[in-house]
């Protein structure tokens, strides 16, 4: 079994409040959720209103396979355009 999971940081530059950044997020998780077939959650940075932190974790049988979809996953999140991509660590476990 492989477990793999990305944090990635985002920046939310057009938005001034957390009832924005909140409205924000949710779209994100619900459409990446939806897209791909992965966990997905804000993770930190709660207070915040122009920065946030998503988890995203992914189980499958190979490497190959798990880093795939995290890799499409952070693409679609690019290409959103709500958010700027400021960090990503990418940590894959062999169980």
């Amino acid at each position: 079994m492989v477990v793999a999971v990305v944090r990635l940081t985002l920046h939310i530059p057009e938005n001034h409040s957390l009832k924005g950044k909140r409205k924000v997020v949710r779209q994100m998780i619900d459409r990446t959720r939806n897209r791909f077939s992965l966990s997905i959650a804000e993770t930190g940075m709660n207070d915040s209103h122009r920065e946030a932190e998503l988890g995203l974790a992914v189980v499958g049988n190979d490497r190959r396979t798990c880093n795939s979809v995290l890799d499409r996953a952070i693409a679609f999140i690019d290409s959103l355009g709500t958010a700027l991509i400021t960090g990503q660590h990418l940590e894959i476990i062999n169980l």
